[in-house]
């Protein structure tokens, strides 16, 4: 057997590893499961939180723990529980609630295991909301300020997301970790109008990926393939021995990436699964 680059795959979900139709091809779970067998570790790195990660997980079978909250986090998909938990400060939650009460933003209250969100207040709302899991609407003043993962914002005041970070970062004095995105820039979302902040505790983004891996497992950055599609991939891909961006992905994630292959609708993580880490 030829003598393998890469030790590690960090993938995204949505729009890398997940198709447009929310699922998994089955030639990628039978590349990846292949990669696992052979003792390559297979890493979910995403935005969203550990209860949205639970099926991709279960489908994969891999035991490596997930790096959710664009890096906030480390689940375990085995014992289901925390290996590490970022907290947000009080102080930053409040002036992130303060913020969105001032431009009218709508603000999700993300804990462990629960969101919170206060009554929506127009259709584009419903809509935003309607897709997050474990989604408690409670009114406004009974928002949880404690223990927070992340504040999530959504706005149609802004003409783009990144216009919507820039306002926020200039309101909000304490150390966070910002990430920005259009919603329509998901699939489930195409036409909506709202722009979409999310505020999470200090950290490297999904670069805590690699730290994680050299930590746990010895296996340094430059043995690492990260793949993904979104400015919030950029960290990863940055830093990774190889950086791999999807044909459908951002500009920020083009720029960076060593190499670029097909869209998350074709079988092009399978392809690239197969030829660095199947191949004898």
């Amino acid at each position: 057997m030829a003598t393998r680059a890469y030790d590690a795959i960090c993938l995204d979900l949505d729009g890398t590893l997940v198709t447009d139709q929310g699922s998994i091809l089955p030639r990628t779970v039978r590349a990846l499961r292949a990669a696992e067998e052979r003792g390559v570790r297979v890493m979910i790195a995403t935005g969203r939180s550990e209860g949205g990660t639970l099926k991709v997980l279960e489908e994969l079978g891999t035991e490596t723990p997930a790096l959710v909250y664009n890096g906030a986090g480390l689940w375990c998909p085995v014992g289901r529980r925390w290996i590490e938990e970022r907290i947000l400060s009080n102080r930053a939650v409040g002036e992130c609630l303060a913020f969105a009460a001032e431009s009218g933003a709508l603000p999700v209250a993300m804990q462990s295991g629960a969101k919170f969100v206060p009554p929506p207040r127009s259709a584009e709302e419903r809509a935003a909301i309607s897709q997050l899991e474990d989604l408690h609407i409670v009114p406004e003043d009974e928002l949880p300020r404690e223990w927070l993962m992340r504040v999530t914002l959504f706005s149609g005041r802004f003409a783009d997301s990144g216009a919507f970070q820039d306002a926020l970062a200039a309101r909000v004095a304490s150390p966070v970790y910002l990430t920005h995105f259009p919603l329509a820039a998901l699939v489930k979302h195409r036409a909506s109008p709202l722009q979409v902040v999310d505020i999470q505790p200090p950290c490297r983004g999904k670069a805590e990926a690699l730290r994680y891996l050299r930590e746990a497992y010895g296996i340094p950055a430059a043995r690492v393939v990260c793949v993904g599609d979104a400015a919030n991939d950029v960290p990863m891909l940055a830093a990774a021995g190889l950086g791999v961006a999807m044909a459908n992905a951002y500009p920020s994630a083009l720029e960076v990436a060593d190499r670029v292959i097909g869209s998350n609708n074709t079988e092009a993580i399978a392809e690239l699964v197969e030829e660095l880490f199947l191949c004898d």
